[in-house]
């Protein structure tokens, strides 16, 4: 397992690469944290961000979630009492490729949505019920907009 480790920005965000880097490099990861953390209102918490391959994602998915099927992102909320770190997201770099090649969109923006997505969880947004998973989906576009990727129109379940 190939893993590289890197605490990049002003926010405390500390990237760890279990897969071979792609998509996005260190501080596109650390600034894409820091934009949906301050438009989910946590600026400045600190972060792990853990990039994995879908069996790793999916041995915990099914480990924390009782649910062994394949996804493509998970937070952990550890709180902020302690030191370290307040939260973890981890992500699907596999998902991520295979999704955005479906789709028609750059694997770096579908990586960023994942980072977006799992950060607005440790914000305290939902997804489960639909007004949720709209306001959700408003919150994930105006951050991309915001890094500069352009709308994906298509359905994001």
């Amino acid at each position: 397992m190939w893993t590289n480790e890197d605490t990049v920005g002003a926010v405390p965000v500390t990237v760890h690469w279990q897969v071979a880097q792609a998509g996005l490099d260190d501080e596109q990861v650390a600034a894409t944290v820091e934009a949906a953390l301050a438009h989910g209102g946590r600026a400045g918490i600190e972060v792990n961000v853990i990039l994995v391959d879908e069996p790793t994602l999916t041995e915990l998915h099914e480990r924390f979630l009782d649910d062994p099927t394949p996804t493509d992102v998970m937070s952990f909320d550890l709180g902020e009492e302690g030191g370290g770190p307040a939260g973890e997201v981890y992500v699907s770099v596999d998902c991520a490729r295979t999704v955005a090649a479906e789709r028609g969109v750059t694997h770096a923006r579908e990586l960023a949505l994942y980072l977006v997505h799992g950060v607005l969880h440790l914000c305290g947004m939902d997804d489960h019920e639909p007004d949720d998973r709209r306001q959700m989906r408003r919150a994930e576009s105006a951050v991309l907009r915001e890094l500069g990727f352009a709308d994906d129109p298509g359905r994001h379940d």
